[in-house]
């Protein structure tokens, strides 16, 4: 049995640094094999984080909006034609008919988003999409080991996210017991991705710059984030005025919860359970102040790798497991 690692399992060691200033490395990156962007994060495609007003904040930084999957045919055309090439509509691996008919007004592709992308289903799927919309570029998710990376690249994957289980909202590893420790996920998929060349997006259980560095060190090539948007003022996720503090809270949640599936299906489907949560959280303020904090920490994080791009930090990354006691030092304390 071997053993695995979350983010707060292992610590990046610095390295020689010759880079006068932490403005001056790139922070560019590849989402699909074919689409860099400006900066490596995404927001998540989920219903209480995606909408305009964060889409519109996504561009104006350089990355590329995914809109959710969970509203009507109509607002989905909607949003294509208000944003075009700049914009990658989702679904699952129903409605094949649907989401050609989606793809056929032009956005610059789509995200095959189910909860266990490793299926036969998933595979045939992203054939007939490549095969009817070759020009199209598609993400495929999401999974957890380089067997399944490899196998959704061969049917077609222009990128592939990784993460089973490791989301604020996510309980899929509690009540199946099956999940790959983030960290670990990501590292491992690397080595694939890297010989595919096809970019890794490392989806889900990022909290801080912190966690930012480790999983673009770790080899991903961009990183989604679905509470910390949802927790901005600009997201989609429902606003109130917080009960006990000055200020307001926003509700996040997991599109598997009871919560959602109730809202959406009208019910939990029958002989199954829910595999996410929803709860209210403090807003923390604006989208483009969160991305200033994570992309102000990853610029740190690059002069500590003596790095001047995502690629060089991957390159020189060397990694040490840490104990519990590593968070403690490293925390303030009073």
């Amino acid at each position: 049995m071997r053993k695995a690692f979350t983010f707060d399992d292992v610590a990046l060691v610095p390295q020689f640094n010759n880079i006068p200033s932490r403005l001056e490395p790139t922070l560019e990156s590849w989402l699909t094999k074919d689409i860099k962007m400006h900066m490596p994060i995404l927001a998540a495609n989920m219903d209480t984080v995606m909408c305009d007003d964060l889409a519109d904040i996504i561009i104006t930084n350089g990355s590329v909006p995914i809109f959710h999957r969970f509203t009507g045919l109509e607002t989905q055309k909607t949003w294509i034609k208000k944003y075009g090439k700049k914009m990658f509509i989702s679904c699952g691996i129903l409605n094949i008919g649907e989401i050609q008919e989606l793809l056929d007004l032009g956005p610059a592709g789509v995200c095959v988003d189910i909860a266990h992308g490793h299926s036969d289903r998933m595979m045939k799927f992203i054939e007939e999409i490549k095969t009817s919309h070759p020009d199209i570029e598609v993400i495929a998710g999401n999974v957890c080991t380089p067997m399944a990376y490899h196998d959704l690249v061969n049917a077609g994957a222009d990128a592939v996210k990784v993460g089973v289980g490791p989301g604020a909202a996510c309980t899929t590893r509690i009540v199946t017991g099956f999940g790959v420790p983030q960290f670990t996920a990501i590292k491992e998929c690397a080595s694939i991705a890297d010989k595919l060349r096809v970019p890794m997006i490392a989806d889900g259980g990022i909290r801080n710059s912190r966690d930012l560095v480790l999983a673009l060190a770790a080899g991903a090539s961009s990183v989604m984030i679905g509470k910390l948007f949802a927790l901005t003022k600009e997201s989609a996720a429902p606003k109130r005025e917080a009960k006990n503090l000055a200020g307001l809270e926003a509700k996040y949640r997991g599109q598997a919860s009871e919560d959602f599936q109730v809202d959406y299906y009208g019910n939990v489907k029958k002989d199954t359970v829910p595999e996410g949560i929803n709860f209210w959280a403090p807003v923390s303020g604006t989208a483009q102040e969160l991305i200033n904090n994570l992309l102000g920490g990853l610029r740190s994080g690059l002069t500590y790798g003596g790095a001047r791009s995502i690629k060089e930090l991957q390159r020189k990354a060397e990694f040490v497991e840490v104990t519990h006691s590593y968070m403690t030092e490293s925390n303030p304390r009073q």
